[in-house]
């Protein structure tokens, strides 16, 4: 009984470390092969200051720039996720109805009906930095407003920012909001 609880503690103690170290130095060691930026943060400078995590959304507001989608987390990433309330939850759908009311107050040239999906509802992490083509273009308007830029100008900017899915199938096309707003502010200095 004895030598079997020694060769049980032994064979946990191998395992976790095993699996607790070993799993996570084989996760390390492809990340820094396989992955963009050696699996660290895509930081984003400009003029030599770092403005913010490319691949970590964040929170715009302002009419001069594209808002992303929105947060159930207030985009803390350390706290990443979404709301768990369902579709169903009288709360989730009064936050719904709200975030459609103050895009479309700020979008007063949109139906109802044209309000994207995506820029009402948060993604399940709450930290998602990119949106679709669709829902940066019904934000041309109103950016290019605010700037005193024209529509099609800031259409231009925007369609540079396009990111095609990898090999043409993984992936999505979309375009990360961190970035596009760079860009315009790159371009109406």
């Amino acid at each position: 009984m004895k030598t079997t609880l020694i060769k049980s503690v032994k064979l946990t103690l191998l395992l976790c470390l095993l699996l607790g170290v070993g799993y996570v130095f084989v996760l390390w060691i492809f990340a820094q092969v396989a992955s963009p930026n050696k699996g660290n943060a895509e930081l984003l400078t400009v003029n030599g200051k770092v403005i913010g995590a490319a691949n970590v959304g964040q929170g715009f507001t302002k009419d001069i720039y594209f808002w992303g989608r929105p947060s159930a987390v207030n985009y803390k990433a350390d706290a990443s996720g979404g709301s768990n309330k369902s579709v169903a939850n009288k709360e989730y759908l009064q936050t719904v109805k709200e975030r459609i009311d103050v895009f479309l107050m700020h979008h007063p040239y949109l139906k109802r009906s044209e309000v994207p999906a995506e820029m009402v509802t948060a993604s399940g992490s709450g930290l998602d930095p990119d949106i679709t083509p669709q829902c940066a273009f019904v934000q041309i308007k109103r950016v290019a407003q605010a700037r005193g830029m024209n529509e099609s100008a800031v259409k231009e900017i925007v369609e540079k920012q396009i990111e095609k899915p990898f090999l043409g199938i993984f992936g999505t096309t979309k375009i990360n909001v961190l970035k596009l707003n760079a860009a315009l502010d790159e371009a109406h200095k």
